[in-house]
């Protein structure tokens, strides 16, 4: 697994519910987020990735809170690739307070969809080597 690569966030007061709490659907808003941005900071843009014609696809997400987040609270989101053989991957990610305290943890499989088969493609791997500029942020 390579070191994560994380991007910052505040928690916005309109994303909390009537707790306080940052509301659980934004979790998954604050890990897609820093997957994108992991694929920016790697040179692959979604034009790319259509006009190769894949597209990432998530199959499975879970998240485990930990802590609870506040509006105004600054925090991390971390993302790292872990690779294995087949069709998939797994995606691990932390939302991490500013004190080091961690709010949430989020593990994904994904993979990456052949746009025109509608099917999986064999080596997910080679897709991202292939296009990114710098295939070490994940892990290759």
């Amino acid at each position: 697994m390579s070191e994560p690569f994380s991007v910052p966030v505040t928690v916005r007061g309109y994303e909390t519910d009537v707790q306080g709490h940052l509301n659980q659907a934004v979790y998954l808003n604050y890990a897609e987020h820093a997957r994108w941005a992991l694929l920016q900071a790697a040179g692959i843009t979604q034009t790319a990735l259509v006009g190769t014609g894949v597209g990432p696809v998530a199959l499975e997400t879970t998240i485990r809170y930990r802590r609870e987040l506040l509006a105004g609270d600054e925090v991390e989101v971390t993302c790292a690739f872990v690779w294995g053989g087949g069709k998939t991957f797994r995606i691990e990610q932390a939302v991490v307070k500013a004190d080091g305290t961690v709010a949430a943890e989020i593990s994904a499989v994904g993979g990456i969809l052949d746009l025109e088969r509608r099917k999986l493609v064999a080596d997910p791997a080679a897709v991202f080597r292939k296009l990114a500029s710098d295939p070490g942020l994940f892990g290759l």
